[in-house]
């Protein structure tokens, strides 16, 4: 696809009082969704006309403009190794995900600042896992498998009406997610280190949360993914689910251990899963996960919206006039990440997920 180019000049960060502004180049990258590229390229084009911008979806066009660009803006799955190679002016990534797991394998130094699009994502996330809810305790699939078959059968139609829903991770999204809920009629419980948030009716550390699960008709996870939260929910916070209950994953793979999740599913030990994040994606077609009739699968799609573009590109001048300003601290969701060779992952310098 061409790349679509906006002339003009920025500036680096610097200093209010540092020297003139210097030519510099943003990319704009996202191989899925050329026409929300452009319509980030036009927001900031118009709103910052100062801005030079090269927007593409083709990835071969984007490492050859790379070598002109400071700025990445590009979904954080979507940044692999030759086009950081490609940008030695790189000074900033702005990932439109909020996740960026994947630039940790990367030889980012130091310097390169890295913001997210967290607190965008709640309205889609939300209305995914209240969808999933509804899918699992009103047996969806059997009915879709029936209307395939012509089959009229009836059975009795369960409500989430009073029963409790526990979030592992309370930030945003969660927040988003708890106010929705209620809505529905469904207790809210929250596993955080926060003392209170909008829309939960219990809030417990981390340290309950086998006590707490014991409580779950539902599981919904939202949490970061870190060494702390790696396979947080194990075999243990498992079998100490009722058996009618059902674990929602819509956080990340490896926050669940899915050797223990699959066992539960195998043995009853709960009633079913629905998950949109796995170990390894896209996820294998040896999965047993593909198999089990009480497990819904999705490929990754709970952060995506058809108003992605209006949904983040506020964000994006924020941070982009905040940048130009050489103002760094004033630009939101930044992140420090664990570089290639280091363990540990990213840490939201505002995270208050867990």
């Amino acid at each position: 696809m061409p790349l679509a180019r906006v002339r003009a000049c920025i500036a680096r960060p610097r200093p209010s009082s540092s020297c003139d502004p210097v030519s510099a180049t943003l990319l704009l990258y996202d191989p899925d969704s050329p026409s929300d590229a452009h319509v980030y390229a036009h927001g900031l084009s118009r709103e910052v006309p100062e801005v030079r911008l090269i927007a593409t979806s083709d990835a071969a066009a984007a490492v050859a403009a790379a070598p002109e660009a400071s700025v990445l803006i590009a979904k954080a799955q979507d940044v692999g190794a030759a086009l950081i190679a490609a940008m030695p002016k790189l000074s900033w990534i702005q990932a439109l995900t909020t996740g960026v797991d994947p630039l940790q394998a990367l030889e980012l130094p130091p310097s390169v600042t890295i913001t997210t699009a967290r607190g965008i994502h709640g309205p889609q996330m939300a209305e995914l896992a209240l969808l999933y809810m509804l899918c699992l305790y009103r047996d969806m699939p059997r009915m879709l498998m029936n209307q395939r078959q012509a089959t009229w059968q009836r059975w009795g139609q369960r409500l989430l009406l009073g029963r409790i829903v526990v979030i592992v991770g309370v930030g945003s999204i969660s927040e988003t997610l708890a106010v929705r809920c209620k809505a529905f009629g469904l207790r809210v419980i929250g596993i955080t280190r926060r003392s209170e948030a909008a829309g939960f009716d219990e809030l417990y550390p981390r340290e309950r949360l086998r006590e707490v699960a014991a409580r779950a008709d539902f599981m919904v996870l939202v949490t970061p993914y870190t060494p702390e939260t790696h396979h947080m929910i194990d075999a243990a916070v498992l079998a100490a689910m009722p058996k009618s209950a059902y674990v929602i994953n819509i956080a990340r793979g490896r926050v669940i251990d899915e050797v223990a999740l699959i066992a539960a599913l195998q043995t009853g030990g709960i009633a079913g899963a629905a998950l949109d994040v796995f170990d390894a994606e896209p996820l294998p077609k040896t999965s047993p996960l593909w198999r089990f009739d009480n497990v819904i699968v999705t490929p990754h799609i709970g952060g995506m919206s058809d108003i992605y573009a209006e949904q983040i590109l506020p964000l994006l001048l924020h941070n982009l006039r905040a940048f130009l300003a050489g103002d760094l601290s004033a630009m939101r969701n930044r992140v420090a990440i664990s570089r290639a060779g280091d363990s540990g992952a990213h840490a939201p310098v505002d995270s208050r997920d867990l």
